[in-house]
């Protein structure tokens, strides 16, 4: 079996993680262009852990402007196996408040701007993602928060908005109508190409507001969710620290088969592949190509 090494991305309000031993920055190069920010490389109990904060320190990039292809492939190269998502969100669910984290299983994908995959012109490729979240993480991620005891929704569905912009009314009531739990704008399209890249991953959706179809949210601003991003980021550190620490030391193999993705999912003839593009997926999909 593989050595397990947990990547965690940090969304808005988390851009380091105390705790992190051994430390050091590298600027990973990557063919897709620039990562968000340095990877922080160090280990909690043993365990090898890789940080990426998304928006990079002080918040410099937009959900917008995060090349997500960058990031998946730099931790792809450093190592990861295992990849965690915190995530900011919005509800749409009386009985997800604010502080709740949600563990989502399901995804909606409402981008527009943004590249979503490592394939394309040249090699082809289509990966399931039918269910998108690995529920081997999943499980890991719950037990440990029971074992913080954080509070933890189990299941729900994530729609990803464009952004920068926060939603309209009539976009949030239908959101909302439609059934789904939480709305942000990072984790689209993070989560297609964590599986592109044969990645494990999963989503920590922590709520900051009820989005505007609540009436006591219907003007959010950034000053509103301040005080309940702290508090969120937090709980994130405690529940990464304590995921860490009962991490098992090699990859379990994914029930659902995330690790191994890319098995039947190369269209493209051997002959007919583009040889340049055939080199940038020499990190994310050099186990199948050879």
């Amino acid at each position: 079996m593989a050595k397990a090494v947990l990547g965690v991305i940090g969304g808005s309000g988390i851009y380091d993680l105390p705790g992190l031993e051994n430390v050091r920055e590298e600027h990973v190069k990557s063919p897709w262009g620039e990562p968000s920010g340095a990877l922080r490389i160090g280990e909690i109990a043993g365990l090898p852990v890789i940080f990426l904060p998304r928006h990079d320190k002080g918040h410099r990039l937009s959900p917008s402007d995060i090349n997500y292809r960058a990031n998946i492939d730099a931790l792809k190269r450093a190592g990861v196996t295992d990849l965690v998502s915190l995530s900011a969100c919005g509800s749409f669910k009386e009985e997800l408040p604010p502080g709740t984290f949600v563990l989502i299983d399901q995804f909606i994908d409402r981008t527009h701007k943004r590249e979503s995959s490592f394939f394309g012109k040249g090699l082809v490729a289509h990966v399931s993602m039918a269910h998108p979240v690995s529920p081997q993480l999943r499980l890991r991620i719950d037990e440990a928060a029971g074992k913080e005891n954080i509070p933890l929704a189990r299941g729900g569905t994530y729609v990803c908005m464009e952004g920068p912009q926060f939603s309209t009314y009539a976009e949030s009531i239908t959101y909302k109508t439609l059934g789904y739990s939480v709305i942000g704008m990072t984790n689209m399209p993070e989560a297609k190409l964590a599986r592109e890249a044969e990645l494990c991953y999963a989503t920590v959706a922590m709520v900051t507001d009820f989005d505007c179809w609540h009436s006591e949210h219907d003007a959010v601003t950034v000053q509103d969710i301040i005080a309940v991003l702290k508090e969120n980021a937090e709980k994130a550190k405690r529940l990464v620290a304590r995921l860490a620490r009962d991490f098992p030391r090699e990859h379990e193999p994914c029930p659902i088969g995330s690790d191994r993705a890319l098995d039947t999912a190369i269209l493209t003839a051997p002959e007919a592949r583009d040889p340049a593009l055939v080199a940038k997926l020499d990190a994310v999909a050099g186990r199948v190509l050879g």
